[in-house]
């Protein structure tokens, strides 16, 4: 017999607690919390990382970097990953998400150069990498910059 192998006896229950139900239940009046104290009070307790009052671990750890609040995210797709068009196809945002190439449009798309271009296509993005600009050429597409 091992601990993961336990099983409670066929048609075995255990009732739920139900508290405030009056004092012959056992859990009546203070429910099952106690006289006074922090942990007696509705909204009582403390927070996940409460440390007694010790100054908490993430205030003690030194901080680092700074988040650029001009940053530009970008969803990228590396062309490799264009090949499933067909022939003479417009790439553009709703295709990419569709297909799911990009998960959420966030509305900017970068094309990327890993990997080879088979396929001749009109690929429309935000931006584009120097070598994916010139793998879409080199396959007879064309890029357009919105």
């Amino acid at each position: 017999m091992k601990l993961h192998t336990l099983q409670p006896v066929p048609g075995s229950k255990h009732s739920r607690k139900r508290v405030g139900r009056g004092t012959g239940s056992g859990f009546g009046k203070t429910s099952g919390r106690g006289h006074k104290g922090q942990n007696s009070r509705s909204g009582g307790g403390v927070r996940p990382a409460f440390e007694g009052g010790q100054t908490p671990l993430f205030k003690r750890l030194p901080k680092r970097g700074f988040t650029n609040v001009n940053r530009i995210d970008y969803d990228v797709v590396n062309i490799k990953e264009l090949n499933r068009f067909k022939e003479n196809t417009v790439v553009n945002a709703e295709k990419l998400v569709k297909e799911g190439l990009v998960k959420k449009n966030h509305g900017l798309i970068k094309i990327l150069g890993e990997g080879e271009l088979n396929v001749k296509l009109k690929v429309v993005a935000n931006k584009f990498s120097k070598s994916a600009e010139k793998s879409i050429l080199d396959a007879n597409g064309t890029v357009e910059v919105i």
